[in-house]
């Protein structure tokens, strides 16, 4: 029975290395993919802004006469939108798209990066994360 104990002797030890190295690695990869839906609610977050601030651009005359909403020109409302996301300072948000398709409503995409923290000891890089928002402006007179 003596022999049997001293073989054994150590393996918990074993086991624990392992769990300990795969908790760790769980743990990094959680850290690297909220890393990486952060950046995504960050693209969406400023691709609403600039949706938003590139359908405020009315034409108010069109407005006064019809009582309707119209957005004035598309190149007025990327300005707009192009505006918002400079403002936010980050070199790596960027947008991609911006389009008024009709005359009542913008949309712009924004494009951010990621980078990894752990999961970039095992050669994993980040990447880039899109969003894409769509907003219309509106009155007091329920649309």
């Amino acid at each position: 029975m003596r022999a049997r104990a001293n073989r054994e002797r150590g393996s918990l030890s074993v086991f624990m290395v392992g769990f300990a190295f795969m908790g760790l690695g769980l743990a990094g990869i959680l850290v690297d993919l909220s890393s990486m839906m952060n950046a995504y609610l960050r693209a969406a977050d400023v691709a609403e802004q600039a949706a938003r601030a590139g359908a405020d651009t009315i034409d108010p005359g069109y407005l006064r006469e019809t009582g309707q909403v119209r957005i004035t020109d598309e190149a007025d409302a990327c300005a707009e939108a192009d505006a918002i996301v400079a403002a936010y300072g980050d070199a790596g948000l960027v947008r991609i798209a911006c389009g008024a398709p009709d005359d009542q409503h913008v949309t712009v995409t924004v494009q951010t990066t990621w980078d990894t923290y752990f999961l970039a000891a095992f050669g994993v890089s980040g990447g880039t994360r899109e969003a894409t928002a769509t907003a219309g402006p509106l009155t007091g007179l329920g649309g």
